[in-house]
């Protein structure tokens, strides 16, 4: 007897086998527009082995299976180790093999490495997002330990700067790979770190590169099992730095307890961890007092990456929607080819082609941190950057999984995944209120850069009058920064700094459309259908 109840059709197969790189035209284009298309041959093969059905399952089963404490041997000795699933250590190898822990921080680096550093950043970042918080951390502690490691470490330079993954439990000069984790929050303070309670006394002499020990806690201790841990902590002088390696000199295990590992909405395969430092040593870097210009130091580094992280969760999320979109029918046409549905993607991918643009001349302007007006640019819009695109990624994946209507929301599809991803980075690295005072500490402290962005818009003055007419209300606002009003002026800032990069490299009608769909106040109005077709192209890698 034949039990078949019906034929399954128009049911869109999932997005893999794709090249995450050359899919992307508003990336390639940044690329070679910044200096770093000497590394589109790489990119192309980064993102061709990132968008294959092995690599997206590796992702999947990463966070399928998140990792475990492993507190105590089975003869009772004290482990603190975690477990990982082997698909954690296989993204980890690739990561490290692309060098997205550290080009930019090599001898012979190329011009502009950070750019192509953001670029693989944004490739990973669309198949795993756990695993890039050791990197992005590694990433920032490198250039501060390269001035300040303690001599007694001075042998984990080249672990620092080597493209090998080494899980190994062993002494760090030993190992092929090293990586760098970070803890500075408490339970009572947060992002208040100066009322951090965990002390530090020096061992026999105070001073930078001497050993003290250290007795507290950490609230927030990512990646327990790196090789080595910047933390804060306070002296007589005030909160310091130090060098907390998770294996002493000797070989025995410094006095760090892991009490247990968070259980969180998103970023699953990633352990975040609870401490307790029971007489733990750590090298202090720099001078006892200056814990915060360290970490702050670091900050930068790791605040733009959040940016770039939840940049390219947005743009797989909107690759998978677009990709549906393409394949399913609704009375007799494609979902892409009903007007409605061609709006909601051509204003996703306006989006994505803003932050494109001011994601990578960033990049550009970290590459060049000894130009001092380079380095205001960066101080000023990285912090915006995180503000603004952390916190539109959460409703801009909740648009994606709509396009796909109910298996959008089943976990099946990477959606949901990418949904409870999305409000971390807007949390870790300072939260929302964090990145718009500091926005307004640096427009405080740095007049300069106010003239500076006045230079630099003027270049495009006169293209668009909504931007002319935001940028005429913002050097109101900047005249008198006001803390009760420091979201909308964030807000504003960013868009004006995308705007003058869309207004310089975008084609005319695109240019038009972004600056009518971000900065026009009265809103409402549709993107022109030959302007979607075009930004669905460029979306999909046909130039």
């Amino acid at each position: 007897m034949d039990w078949k109840t019906h034929t399954v059709f128009n049911q869109p197969a999932p997005l893999s086998n794709s090249n995450l790189f050359l899919s992307d035209i508003p990336l390639r284009d940044a690329v070679l527009r910044h200096g770093a298309g000497w590394d589109a041959e790489r990119l192309a093969s980064v993102g061709q082995q990132l968008g294959s059905a092995e690599s997206l399952e590796l992702g999947r089963l990463a966070n399928r299976n998140p990792p475990e404490l492993l507190r105590y041997d089975a003869t009772g000795e004290r482990l603190d180790d975690v477990r990982f699933h082997p698909a954690w250590h296989l993204l980890m190898q690739g990561l490290c093999a692309n060098r997205v822990h550290n080009l930019p921080w090599q001898p012979d680096a190329p011009e502009n490495a950070f750019v192509a550093r953001a670029a693989r950043f944004i490739l990973h970042a669309q198949v795993e997002a756990g695993t890039l918080c050791p990197v992005t951390m590694t990433f920032g502690a490198i250039p501060l330990l390269q001035r300040h490691l303690p001599a007694d470490f001075h042998a984990w330079l080249p672990g620092l700067l080597s493209d090998r993954y080494d899980a190994h439990l062993q002494p760090g000069e030993q190992k092929r790979g090293l990586l760098i984790g970070m803890g500075m929050t408490e339970k009572q303070g947060g992002t208040d770190v100066l009322s951090n309670t965990t002390r530090a006394e020096p061992v026999s002499h105070r001073g930078p590169g001497e050993c003290y020990r250290l007795t507290g806690h950490k609230w927030f201790f990512s990646v327990p099992q790196s090789d080595a841990h910047l933390v804060l902590a306070q002296t007589s002088a005030g909160l310091s730095c130090f060098f907390l390696p998770r294996l002493l000199p000797d070989g025995t295990r410094n006095g760090v307890q892991i009490e247990r590992l968070k259980d969180k909405l998103g970023n699953r395969s990633n352990a975040s961890s609870e401490v307790e430092f029971r007489d733990a040593l750590g090298w202090l870097i720099g001078d006892e007092g200056e814990g915060v210009r360290q970490i702050l130091k670091m900050g930068g580094y790791t605040r733009f990456d959040c940016a770039l992280g939840s940049h390219g969760q947005m743009r797989r999320a909107f690759s998978v929607a677009l990709y549906h979109a393409h394949q399913r029918q609704v009375q007799g046409k494609t979902l892409v080819d009903q007007p409605l549905m061609r709006q909601v993607l051509a204003s996703q991918a306006l989006v994505l082609e803003g932050q494109t643009a001011l994601l990578m001349r960033l990049a550009r302007a970290w590459s060049d941190a000894k130009d001092e007006a380079e380095r205001g640019y960066s101080r000023l819009l990285t912090p915006a950057a995180k503000y603004v695109i952390c916190k539109r990624g959460i409703p801009f994946v909740a648009e994606s999984m709509e396009v796909l209507g109910g298996i959008g929301y089943c976990e099946d599809s990477e959606l949901p995944r990418l949904y409870r991803e999305m409000p971390v980075n807007s949390i870790w690295e300072g939260s929302g209120n964090v990145m718009c005072l500091d926005v307004l500490r640096v427009l405080l402290k740095q007049p300069a850069i106010g003239e500076r962005l006045d230079a630099q818009f003027a270049e495009v003055k006169g293209i668009n009058r909504h931007f002319d007419q935001q940028w005429r209300q913002l050097r109101l606002l900047l005249r008198q920064p006001d803390e009760a009003r420091a979201r909308g002026l964030v807000e504003r800032l960013f868009s004006l700094a995308t705007a003058e990069q869309v207004l310089r490299y975008l084609e005319p009608p695109l240019a038009d459309a972004w600056c009518r769909q971000q900065l026009d106040s009265r809103g409402g109005a549709a993107i022109p259908d030959e302007v979607c077709q075009r930004l669905l192209l460029r979306a999909s890698g046909v130039s």
